[in-house]
């Protein structure tokens, strides 16, 4: 799709007042899928309100972006679509041999999209060298940006490097499952070798920083931190609409160990037992995967509800009107969900892991991470004070206010192009 030459703006890119042409990568958008889709819409409307032209150049599934931001769709074999995944595509299907790649790789059990959707974003480029200033990628990381890098100032996106998740779910699965499981995660060598050749690299928070460092060899001097933010029109307090009494909500990828969804149904059985309470998980499980098989074990089928495809208007009521929010995980690069819960004024329970710590303060109560007698010890507490309820969310609130706005985000992210452009300038990559 091709942006109309007047609406693409010419300036000098070291001016500072200049618009920039802007390509932003990401191989699957879609905001149910995770906090890569949220950021590549929230930080796409922000730069067009700041002046800038964006175009996003994304895989299936496709993102859901704001008025004046340009969608050119890049499409994949798309074979991991909800309703057929894994699918065998057909034989008319196949266009070329980045097609047949994809395929083979999936076959081997293998995870292809980062690698394949970089270089069809490479080869869509390639005709449109004089069409933008700058390419910032979110956390594909493939070996086609190494090509795309020849052509463009390139701005990589780590939210946090996806070895964590594969230590953890590792960790996690039985040994029958753990070579298919690396197999699954072979993509993470590739981004390993690509990260350390982007320059800069844009995280969220000191514990992202430190990780990718620590995994992907990325120079500490190569990073730039900047704390992601939050859409304050749906993510607010409903002062005006009741709290359901004895409601717990979490949003968390509900099969995903990581999550530490497993910790949070433990800690609310040994809870329901002595309290009338209920839980909100904002997620779609797996038929009859281990998440629904935990729920009936612990015979929490009255106790529990599992809702998906909700607007985030809806998502925001559904928090502002929770007495309690929970994020359970094992891990976080970041954590969206938990500064959505600070903003509704809702009080959160928070995981003493990864990024949460620096992302909440002490503007909620921590816990370590997969205990359930712990959370249940807390949610307990919670539950019996409402005056405790009301001093957390409090707090929560004021320090997202003080520190998370997406116009923040884009602000500085527009300093990180400019740095790439006028690196780029100089010969110094």
């Amino acid at each position: 799709m091709e942006v109309p030459k007047d609406a693409r703006p010419h300036g000098p890119a070291g001016d500072p007042d200049s618009p920039l042409r802007v390509a932003l990568l990401s191989y699957r958008s879609k905001p149910t899928c995770g906090g890569q889709g949220v950021y590549l819409r929230h930080l796409s409307r922000e730069l067009v309100a700041l002046g800038h032209n964006v175009e996003v150049l994304s895989g299936q599934p496709y993102p859901e972006l704001d008025e004046g931001v340009v969608l050119t769709k890049v499409p994949s074999l798309d074979l991991y679509r909800d309703e057929d995944p894994f699918r065998t595509p057909g034989l008319k299907e196949y266009r070329d041999w980045i097609d047949m790649l994809e395929v083979a790789t999936m076959w081997t059990a293998g995870f292809p999209e980062p690698l394949t959707f970089s270089l069809r974003a490479l080869r869509e480029l390639k005709s449109r060298q004089g069409d933008f200033d700058v390419v910032q990628d979110n956390q594909t990381l493939g070996y086609g940006l190494l090509g795309i890098q020849k052509l463009f100032p390139v701005v990589g996106t780590i939210h946090h490097p996806i070895s964590v998740d594969r230590r953890i779910e590792l960790r996690a699965a039985p040994p029958r499952k753990q070579l298919s499981m690396r197999r699954w995660y072979g993509f993470v060598r590739m981004q390993s070798i690509v990260a350390p050749r982007l320059n800069p690299i844009l995280t969220v928070s000191e514990s992202s920083l430190a990780d990718i460092h620590r995994d992907f060899n990325v120079p500490q001097r190569n990073m730039r931190l900047i704390p992601l933010g939050v859409d304050t029109r749906f993510f607010h307090p409903r002062p005006h609409l009741p709290r359901r009494k004895g409601s717990i909500v979490a949003v968390a990828s509900a099969d995903s160990p990581m999550k530490g969804v497993a910790t949070l149904l433990r800690a609310v059985a040994k809870l329901a037992t002595e309290r009338d309470v209920n839980l909100t998980v904002v997620s779609r499980p797996t038929p009859g995967g281990p998440t629904e098989k935990l729920v009936q074990e612990l015979a929490l089928g009255d106790r529990v509800r599992f809702v998906h495809g909700i607007s985030d208007d809806e998502l925001g009521e559904l928090i502002a009107t929770s007495e309690i929010s929970v994020v359970p995980s094992l891990y976080e690069g970041f954590s969206l969900p938990a500064v959505e819960h600070m903003a509704c004024g809702t009080p959160l329970v928070a995981s003493r892991t990864g990024a949460l710590p620096e992302v909440v303060g002490d503007a909620a109560v921590q816990v370590a991470p997969g205990d359930p007698e712990e959370l249940a010890g807390v949610l307990r507490r919670l539950h019996d004070a409402p005056q405790e309820r009301e001093r957390v969310g409090k707090a929560g609130y004021d320090r997202v206010m003080e520190r998370f706005t997406w116009n923040v985000v884009a602000r500085r992210t527009v300093e990180a192009y400019r740095e790439a452009i006028q690196a780029r300038a100089k010969g110094e990559r």
